[in-house]
């Protein structure tokens, strides 16, 4: 560990036992083996927790969830506050996997209750760091981030004891898969179902599970290759038309969501979802293939909407719906989801109205779900009802644990409603929570120089520009800054290659007019401005180009836009 502030090494150790050194607890050995996904996380909750009931209530009750999922040993004892729809559902009807960012929100939630209760002036240790589940080297680097080292310090050992080797059978291994699955510890699911794999028979109903976890949890983390061959094992080891349809459908979301924008086969994806719906449509019990026909044509309205036919899409999201009719009281999941997507697809169409409607519907089903708060909120600050927005943002903020979005969402209503410093408390919680939220440095950056707070915003295009070198907003508020200290050739090289990486970017047009401007070319400043407000007709555009027109002595021209741009909104 390198962050948070000056930590002990690992031979600095044995100092404690001359109490040079005051150890939190004794050392975490955190090695993943034995005890899967946070095991540290566990350890130093199990330490720290129960004092906290005695003396911080509030603190183990405001984190609830995090606690429970974290350690899963304190639920006996840490009551939940907190519940989603799914929580006391049967197997086949939690169809929802977290994403690889819920461990960051968990993450934060813990570093926080950690901060509030841990006694000041402690060392943590932990040994077997190099052998810890992607979970705890979260949990570590950002206790380590966010937490001072007067309050604790953190010393992780890469060595330790090595545990004998994994000797659980499927039965105990499925029960640890399931409840990875559930909180979305997708890196466990990998490594845990594989050896689920090996421990059952090909084509069987348990070794199905595993599978169909495993390559699950593979497409969530990106590893599309070795997800493609999980689900190409699945076809040929099994002649079950419902596991068939099952892989054909998760090849179908491979092709159409792969992390790369450029690598998706969306014709590709359409072969195999076609695939899914012909074999769907022909199960026998009529539950079951009501389910499955509906989830899979839900799947084919992504692919869909991704080629451009959004009245195609919406068509086979309410036939989903339909069939979902069928199912009664049964899959209030898979509904959930049918009606939020159907909400963003109205939405597409101005029927907003209706939109509301499903959106309104979909978190009566589960309050809990954070992202259907956040994407009401959004239409609801388009249709310019900003106090309800308001509210459906901090709906999600209460909803679950720390989560950036709602922050970076609300930090942009604040800036519509002209609460500059509000969103600038947002953007610094967004950022707190995730360095690598490159929007949110970017809005900051721009905020702070607005603001003429021209050094707190040129470190923040500095720490943005680390994320992503390149990246044309951030070279505009560049740009911006080193016009206003006059550094003219600085301030082109930043706003030239703006321009050349985004085009259509009006803001990097418009500033460099104004840089043109200041090196006196009053021509080229107009030709700049004119551009940018044929892109995006802005009064401030206007007033730069009435400046421009002036210096040429084009004073009709320069009234005209003088005019424009005092039609301010």
């Amino acid at each position: 560990m390198t962050e948070g502030g000056s930590h002990l090494r690992a031979q600095g150790v044995p100092d404690a036992r001359s109490g040079a050194v005051r150890l939190l607890m004794p050392m975490i050995d955190g090695h993943r083996g034995p005890h899967g996904p946070y095991t540290v996380g566990s350890a130093l909750l199990h330490h720290l927790v129960p004092p906290a009931l005695e003396r911080s209530p509030g603190e183990v009750a405001a984190h609830d969830i995090e606690i429970r999922a974290v350690a899963p040993g304190l639920r006996d004892r840490v009551a939940v506050r907190r519940v989603t729809v799914d929580a006391d559902l049967p197997d086949e009807e939690r169809i929802l996997v977290p994403a690889p960012r819920r461990t960051l929100r968990l993450a934060n939630g813990v570093t926080e209750f950690v901060r509030a209760v841990v006694p000041a002036g402690r060392t943590l240790v932990v040994c077997n760091g190099a052998e810890a589940d992607p979970t705890d080297t979260e949990l570590l680097e950002v206790m380590a981030r966010r937490i001072p080292p007067r309050l604790l310090t953190i010393v992780v050992q890469p060595d330790g004891p090595r545990p004998p080797d994994d000797t659980r059978d499927a039965g105990t291994l499925w029960e640890l898969v399931d409840r990875c699955v559930r909180e979305g510890f997708l890196h466990a699911v990998v490594e845990l179902g594989r050896r689920g794999l090996t421990r059952t028979e090909p084509g069987g109903p348990p070794w199905w599970r595993f599978a169909q976890r495993t390559a699950t949890a593979l497409g969530g983390l990106g590893r599309v290759h070795e997800a493609r061959e999980v689900w190409g094992r699945v076809r040929r080891a099994s002649q079950d038309p419902a596991m068939h349809a099952a892989a054909a459908y998760g090849m179908a979301m491979l092709e159409a969501r792969h992390p790369d924008p450029a690598r998706r086969d969306l014709a590709a994806a359409r072969g195999w979802i076609n695939e899914a719906i012909a074999i769907s449509g022909l199960l026998p019990d009529p539950v079951e293939r009501a389910f499955k026909l509906g989830f899979d044509r839900n799947g084919l309205a992504l692919i869909e909407l991704r080629e451009g036919r959004r009245a195609a899409a919406l068509a086979l999201v309410e036939s989903a719906l339909e069939l979902a009719r069928e199912l009664g009281e049964r899959h209030p999941v898979h509904r959930m989801v049918l009606l939020a997507n159907r909400a963003r697809l109205l939405a597409g169409f101005g029927r907003d109205k209706e939109a509301l409607d499903d959106y309104a519907a979909a978190i009566a089903i589960d309050p809990m779900f954070p992202d259907h708060h956040l994407d009401r909120g959004n239409l609801l600050v388009r249709l310019g009802r900003h106090d309800e927005a308001l509210e459906d943002y901090e709906c999600a903020m209460r909803a679950g644990p720390p989560l950036p979005e709602a922050h970076y969402n609300r930090a942009e209503l604040r800036i519509t409603r002209g609460d500059l410093d509000g969103a600038l408390a947002d953007l610094d919680r967004v950022i707190d929570l995730d360095p690598s939220y490159l929007d949110a440095r970017v809005n900051r950056a721009g905020l702070l120089a607005g603001l003429d707070r021209d050094e707190e915003a040129r470190a923040e295009v500095t720490a943005g520009l680390a994320l992503a070198p390149g990246d044309p907003h951030l070279l505009v508020v560049l740009g911006q800054l080193e016009t206003a200290a006059g550094r003219l050739e600085e301030a082109r090289r930043a706003l030239d290659r703006a321009v050349e990486a985004a085009p259509s970017l009006a803001s990097a047009w418009g500033s460099r007019g104004v840089l043109r401007f200041a090196e006196g070319d009053p021509e080229g400043a107009l030709e700049d401005l004119s551009q940018a407000i044929g892109l995006e007709p802005m009064p401030d555009l206007y007033a730069n180009r009435a400046v421009a027109l002036r210096a040429l002595g084009r004073t009709a021209e320069a009234d005209a836009d003088e005019e424009r741009a005092s039609r301010r909104p």
